[in-house]
């Protein structure tokens, strides 16, 4: 699960980006409203939710959020501020937060608040099903079925099939692969997404599936049927 955090306190930034990555969660930081602006609106970068501090220099964390909810951008969002006042938290709520933390609180009531608000309900759970042509996937165990047949991915494998066929016959470049998966921070060589692409059609031909991952040299790769 992926989150961006927006805060400015250098000192509070590192020390709830470290309890959130060793609670096993991929987390990009940024400390300032500008940056953090192109983090929020890029949809690449697929955020299942977001930490925003509402004071945040250049642009407001609030102002942000509103960007984001205006270009349909729905992840859940917690906002982390010193701001007390009630018609304050009032603003914060109807600008497009999901919930409000006042500092200074305890890391572990954060960790319970994104925790609540990344539990999903029993139908939502329908999505992390996918089907194209003649494969199945679900997501959650990583099993892929292709007619009688079923194998299981390993992680990686499984990440990358779901960016497929989330989106199939769509083209995806090596950079927008890393992003997807790996995050911002990640130094993974572009070198590596070859590998996994590799894995991924290993597996398609271990099923002998109708379905391939097309290259498109120079631009990236696409989840396609086969052409008869």
């Amino acid at each position: 699960m992926k989150i961006l955090l927006l805060e400015d306190d250098l000192e509070l930034c590192n020390s709830i980006q470290s309890q959130l990555t060793k609670n096993g969660y991929m987390v990009d930081a940024c400390n300032d409203g500008e940056t953090a602006m192109l983090y929020a609106l890029h949809t690449d970068y697929s955020y299942d939710l977001a930490i925003v501090d509402r004071m945040l220099p250049v642009i407001d964390g609030l102002t942000i959020i509103k960007a984001m909810r205006k270009k349909g951008i729905q992840i859940p969002v917690i906002i982390i501020t010193g701001m007390t006042a009630l018609n304050e938290k009032i603003e914060g709520l109807d600008g497009g937060a999901d919930d409000y933390l006042v500092k200074p609180f305890h890391i572990q009531e954060l960790l319970a608040r994104v925790r609540a608000l990344t539990r999903r309900p029993s139908q939502i759970k329908a999505e992390d099903m996918l089907q194209y042509a003649d494969l199945r996937f679900n997501k959650s165990n990583r099993e892929l079925t292709c007619n009688p047949k079923t194998i299981f991915l390993t992680a990686k494998e499984s990440e990358l099939l779901y960016v497929f066929m989330k989106s199939p016959e769509t083209l995806f470049s090596r950079e927008q692969l890393i992003l997807k998966i790996w995050g911002t921070s990640s130094e993974v060589e572009q070198g590596n997404v070859d590998n996994y692409i590799s894995f991924l059609r290993k597996r398609l031909r271990e099923l002998k599936s109708a379905c391939e991952i097309k290259t498109v040299y120079g631009a990236g790769y696409s989840l396609t049927q086969k052409r008869k």
